[in-house]
């Protein structure tokens, strides 16, 4: 007799469902900040309208089920039993026992309808989303917590399940129940159905507010334990005591933990108090109905009719309904944390997508067998959003078929800004790129992946076998080719001698391999799906003198035939390029080779003589 109604969905699993709920704030305010309009949501139903037909049909068959039971109650006490008719006992204790099972039977039927179709909505709705948000530039993802996008993609989605099995199932049968009921009781006594309608009111009324009691203890009770349990992370941790000891504030920190948890000892108290009121109140509750009708039941004046197998009879109808009642009046919360669920969803369906793909009817197409490989950047200038000031201003650069184009400058200076244009991580705000004379918004990601392939400092391996990561590239290569784009990228020899070589399991963003390998790893599976554009963002950052060498002879060897971008810090893996381009503050200041650009002593030269680490100075001079 602890909860009246469903519990409500909620983040995370959380849930008001209890008597007494309130709507959660953060409910609330996530939807005055993305409201949600109920014909929305209502369209997700519409392929499903005959299994809602056929769901709201055995809701109504069973809670209708639900109501036989105290009839045949009323006639084995009034007719089977005084007249001692076996046979319509057996009839009426048959038809009980029928109804129990038929009515469990359509419970399970319902279940399985209800779920299959909330599983079906849900398998949508997350398929809709996974793909709405591989859409979005890279600039959602690093201003948008990665905890945030995975819980509203599996949390806020699942919790729509019980928004279909729950919380909608339980309103219509609630609604159902309570209609029925009322029904059966004025069929079966209007005297008694009047009694119910003047004392279950009240009755509702009493128990909602001692429950809202018990929750505010409750409530306050949660806030003490939490600032409790925050006095001890913060004074028992190694930094809290060793700040206590030095500051000799422990004889300080204990009177206020002291404090905290006399106050936690009252609440405590209230709150346990508060419990029992609640059990208590229930219990006179249901003691107090069922003596009130046989009261009227047994007085002479309003009895007369009643038999006992009707007051049997009515008094189950009268428990029965107080349940469902209970929950038809919490519906509001279980309303707007449902909701809510559904505002946390479209809010992220309802991001634009800044980085479109094109429209079908006009793209333009490249075939990867017949590309040549030229980039030029048109007068392109980048902003990122948000920020007041281009991160790129009017950059015009041609990559020529072919070429090797090294990208250098100082920290910030829109290396990293170019590559991602080159590549359409993200679009220009003013001016075009475009490969092979086609602008890169006009041709479809897979013609453009399959010819402009990319390896970053920041490499990222699934946690999958060497194998299986490779092959995401190019799924259909074989392990001679696999096997030579490891060679290329000077990585073989390690994986062979792993006890399991290619097989080897890379672990969760492969965190069994140093950041030199996962980065050789990588350029192995760029360098697998065989591109004819190179793009190169600090690619061997995190190698040694000895590898970087050897890895920069693999890429002057497989990249003859290819265009190359180079964005490098250390100069030394730049200075055998055909075009060395020095950017500063998103403008291009120089272009020529590196002889060209030491010859004109500006600000290439300049990086040259400050080098960006002692051994790059050193190997540049000796270049030079």
């Amino acid at each position: 007799m602890d909860d009246f109604s469903t519990p409500t969905p909620g983040h995370g699993g959380r849930g008001r469902g209890s008597a007494g709920a309130r709507r959660d704030p953060r409910d609330t305010a996530q939807l005055a900040a993305h409201p949600v309009s109920g014909s929305r949501v209502l369209a997700l139903f519409a392929s499903h309208r005959w299994t809602i037909t056929a769901v709201l049909a055995l809701i109504i068959t069973s809670s209708a089920l639900g109501l036989v039971s105290p009839f045949l109650v009323r006639e084995i006490v009034d007719v089977a039993i005084p007249q001692q008719d076996v046979r319509l006992l057996l009839i009426l204790v048959g038809a009980m026992v029928g109804a129990a099972v038929v009515g469990a039977v359509l419970g399970v039927l319902q279940t399985w309808l209800s779920t299959a179709m909330g599983q079906r909505i849900m398998h949508e709705l997350r398929t809709a989303l996974f793909t709405h948000l591989q859409r979005q530039p890279l600039s959602f993802f690093t201003r948008t917590r990665s905890g945030e996008v995975q819980s509203r993609l599996t949390h806020d989605v699942s919790g729509l399940q019980g928004v279909v099995t729950s919380t909608a199932t339980s309103l219509a049968g609630n609604v159902a129940t309570v209609i029925g009921t009322l029904v059966a009781m004025v069929a079966m006594s209007p005297t008694l159905a009047l009694l119910s309608l003047v004392v279950i009111p009240p009755a509702v009324i009493v128990t909602r507010s001692v429950a809202r009691l018990r929750r505010d203890a409750t409530d306050k009770r949660q806030k003490a334990l939490a600032g409790l349990h925050g006095q001890v992370e913060e004074s028992l941790s190694v930094s809290g005591a060793r700040l206590s000891k030095t500051l000799g504030a422990g004889e300080q920190l204990a009177d206020r933990f002291h404090g905290s948890s006399e106050g936690l000892l009252d609440l405590e108290v209230a709150a346990q108090i508060a419990g029992r009121w609640r059990q208590a109140t229930m219990g006179i509750v249901f003691a107090v109905v069922p003596a009130a009708l046989y009261l009227v039941a047994g007085l002479p004046v309003t009895g007369a009719g009643i038999s006992i197998g009707t007051l049997m009879a009515f008094t189950a109808l009268q428990a029965g309904i107080f349940r469902p009642v209970m929950g038809l009046l919490s519906v509001g919360v279980s309303v707007t944390a449902s909701m809510a669920l559904f505002s946390r969803i479209f809010e992220y369906l309802d991001l634009p997508v800044e980085v479109a793909e094109p429209d079908p009817a006009t793209a333009r197409h490249l075939d990867p067998a017949a590309a040549r490989g030229e980039l030029r950047l048109e007068g392109v200038s980048y902003r990122h959003p948000g920020g007041d000031s281009d991160a790129l201003s009017g950059v015009d650069l041609t990559v020529p078929a072919g070429a090797t184009v090294a990208l250098v400058g100082h920290t910030g200076s829109g290396k990293s800004t170019l590559a991602s244009l080159l590549t359409r991580l993200d679009d220009p705000t003013r001016g075009r790129v475009t490969l092979d004379g086609i602008d890169l918004r006009d041709l479809p990601a897979p013609e453009r992946a399959a010819v402009v392939g990319v390896v970053s400092q920041e490499t990222y391996l699934l946690h999958a076998t060497i194998r299986e990561n490779l092959r995401f590239a190019n799924p259909d290569a074989t392990e001679a080719q696999i096997e030579q784009a490891a060679r290329d990228a000077q990585i073989h020899e390690l994986i062979a001698s792993l006890p399991d070589g290619y097989d080897t399991v890379v672990g969760a963003r492969g965190h069994r391999f140093s950041g030199g390998e996962q980065q050789r790893l990588a350029l192995a599976r760029t360098l697998l799906r065989d591109p004819l554009v190179l793009v190169l963002d600090e690619a061997t950052s995190a190698l040694d003198t000895r590898t970087e060498a050897a890895i920069q002879e693999a890429l002057d060897r497989v990249g003859r035939d290819r265009t190359v971008l180079t964005i490098a810090h250390r100069l030394s893996t730049v200075r055998n390029a055909d075009l060395v381009v020095v950017l500063e503050q998103g403008r291009i200041v120089e272009k020529g080779s590196h002889e060209e650009l030491l010859e004109l002593d500006g600000r290439y030269a300049a990086l040259v003589a400050a080098g960006t680490t002692a051994a790059d100075a050193r190997e540049v001079a000796l270049a030079a």
